[in-house]
């Protein structure tokens, strides 16, 4: 459905954000196959950017997890970056476990595969029909609320050229398998994109742009 205003919550306000301790992840993630080659997406972080830049403004204490785009820079954001799967895995845990976040955007790419054996040198070129087993990689956002029930999570769920009813149907399932209470469904048809923000009692959008998803999405912080 699209937004519906005489359903919504009052609009949450810059004020209101104020001095909240915001943690947001973006980018892509790697998973090595040898010692200098990886599996990666195309993630650009844009989005997570974005996010971290306005909530910023609104007067959030942000931190944001970076992963391997770009040469970021901003000193009035706590920037940490990663490129590996288990990094940032390993940045998020410590992060979370102490305690210090009201909000966690979670809006990386994270790789959903793995190779079963990563080799520790690099492989040489010449071998022939080289095959490499995958497997299911871990679901980091799955470990946010474990590790801190408390926050407020907003997860992701991208899927391209898919029609809305699926698209919706999966932005349901990851929040009920990772507790979250917010998922941004978001998509590309026929190169256009849209976004859905998704709550357990409400469906707003389409959004059309990455800038009005991020301003919808701190209304509902």
């Amino acid at each position: 459905m699209d937004i519906n205003k005489s359903n919504q919550k009052p609009v949450t306000s810059n004020q209101n954000l104020k001095n909240k301790r915001i943690l947001i992840t973006a980018g892509p993630t790697w998973v090595p196959i040898d010692s200098v080659r990886v599996i990666s997406n195309i993630a650009t972080g844009e989005t997570g950017i974005i996010l971290a830049q306005k909530l910023r403004k609104a007067g959030c204490k942000v931190t944001l997890l970076l992963g391997p785009v770009g040469n970021y820079q901003n000193k009035k954001i706590r920037l940490l970056r990663f490129r590996f799967f288990e990094e940032l895995k390993a940045i998020l845990k410590r992060e979370l476990c102490r305690g210090r976040y009201d909000i966690v955007i979670h809006s990386a790419a994270v790789s959903d595969y793995k190779p079963k054996k990563s080799f520790r040198r690099k492989l040489v070129s010449s071998i022939k029909n080289l095959k490499i087993d995958l497997i299911p990689a871990e679901k980091i956002i799955d470990l946010i609320k474990r590790t801190d029930n408390s926050l407020f999570l907003a997860g992701f769920k991208f899927e391209p050229d898919i029609n809305k009813e699926k698209l919706l149907a999966q932005a349901r399932e990851l929040m009920k398998r990772s507790a979250c209470d917010l998922v941004v469904a978001n998509t590309l048809r026929g190169g256009r994109y849209s976004a859905y923000l998704v709550r357990s009692d409400k469906v707003q959008g389409p959004l059309y742009t990455k800038k009005k998803l991020a301003e919808q999405l701190i209304k509902n912080l």
